[in-house]
């Protein structure tokens, strides 16, 4: 092993309800829950999808089947804090931190029920693109002003 060093990780806090603008119910399932008895890592990044998805179809920017452009997950991320388990509803806080000309840096909040903290929480950045090329398209004026209801 040579003697190149690391950049120290900063250990992430969990965030507060205050941390978000908008929240999204999401129901967990037996199956998300593994051997451990919780639910399981993979999932949050799931619930994390669900959330942001669910807020565009709500406010107008999506409509999955018909849409011309769609967005792409290009980067995600997740801390964790707490464990979250079945049954039992995870609340999913949304906010904007970056609205690029063609992306959307997403910070996303997971609280187990009704806890004032976020049991994790983790970014979530989406590229607007045409449908059929999948090249970056620029987000209108019109969804600048809806989405633009979630940043900090």
């Amino acid at each position: 092993m040579n003697s190149t060093s690391y950049p120290q990780a900063v250990r992430q806090r969990p965030l507060s309800r205050s941390d978000f603008k908008a929240f999204r119910d999401i129901p967990t399932r037996w199956m998300d829950v593994d051997i451990y008895g919780h639910v399981n890592n993979v999932q949050y990044l799931s619930f994390f999808d669900t959330a942001v998805n669910g807020w565009y179809v709500a406010n107008g920017l999506l409509d999955p089947r018909t849409s011309p452009e769609v967005f792409l997950v290009v980067e995600t991320g997740c801390h964790y804090f707490a464990e979250l388990t079945f049954p039992s509803v995870v609340s999913a806080g949304l906010k904007i931190e970056k609205l690029g000309s063609s992306s959307i840096v997403f910070r996303v909040g997971l609280f187990a029920g009704e806890e004032p903290e976020t049991a994790a929480h983790g970014r979530f950045v989406h590229v607007l693109v045409d449908r059929k090329t999948r090249r970056p398209m620029p987000i209108s004026e019109n969804a600048r002003g809806i989405l633009s209801s979630l940043m900090t």
